[in-house]
């Protein structure tokens, strides 16, 4: 059902009104506490959070979330121990390129090359629990082919991470778990968008965004 990949495929708090943050200032929209372009982002990433809608509209550039260092805007927020972390991701407009990524991602540090897992959704529908074991290491991916919008999950327990992939408001087949992740607490946990092509700008909806702490374990 699922194949472990070295490579992509190739398909290619506020008020009631919305709140826009820029990628240059320090703070981050809703439930998180700053915003960063990571490595090669460009100008133009920023994070919108509607509480009315419950609604989270990150946009992002860069080349790519792969390889040994990655490029895109992140929203986040630094939390230990184990966790529980899901939204649902939708596209705004049918996009430059098909493999345009949004992620809830679990990294280590702002770094470009930083150790990371997350879960992608692709532009072109393919979901994916990616991650890089250590610093500088090569990413990897296990694959599953769902057609968005996608409802995804990441469960981090001790150094087990599993991601979940399913339809909205349907069940979610899990992806791993995987335990050679090296991540450390604290750890930056948030919202990722990637547009796979410098010099463009994609938008990512994140709703029912959730995130559940387990303390005492």
């Amino acid at each position: 059902m699922f194949r472990l990949a070295s490579r992509p495929l190739a398909l290619s708090v506020c008020t009631s009104m919305a709140l826009a943050i820029s990628f240059a200032q320090p703070s981050g929209p809703g439930i998180f506490t700053g915003q960063s372009a990571i490595g090669a982002a460009g100008p133009g990433g920023s994070a919108v959070f509607d509480a009315q809608k419950g609604e989270y509209r990150v946009t992002g550039g860069g080349a790519d979330v792969w390889g040994t260092s990655d490029d895109f805007h992140y929203v986040w927020k630094k939390i230990s121990g184990d966790l529980t972390f899901s939204a649902d991701i939708g596209w705004e407009g049918a996009g430059a390129f098909p493999r345009r990524k949004a992620m809830l991602m679990i990294r280590q540090s702002l770094d470009a090359g930083s150790a990371y897992v997350d879960a992608a959704a692709h532009g072109n529908g393919l979901t994916s629990l990616q991650f890089r074991g250590k610093s500088g290491e090569q990413t990897y991916q296990i694959l599953t082919q769902i057609d968005g919008p996608v409802r995804v999950r990441i469960v981090r327990k001790g150094n087990r991470y599993t991601v979940f992939a399913g339809k909205p408001d349907g069940p979610l087949t899990p992806l791993g778990p995987v335990e050679f992740i090296n991540l450390t607490d604290p750890v930056y946990i948030g919202l990722g968008v990637c547009s796979h092509l410098a010099g463009t700008l994609e938008t990512a909806i994140f709703t029912n965004v959730t995130l559940q702490q387990q303390t005492g374990t």
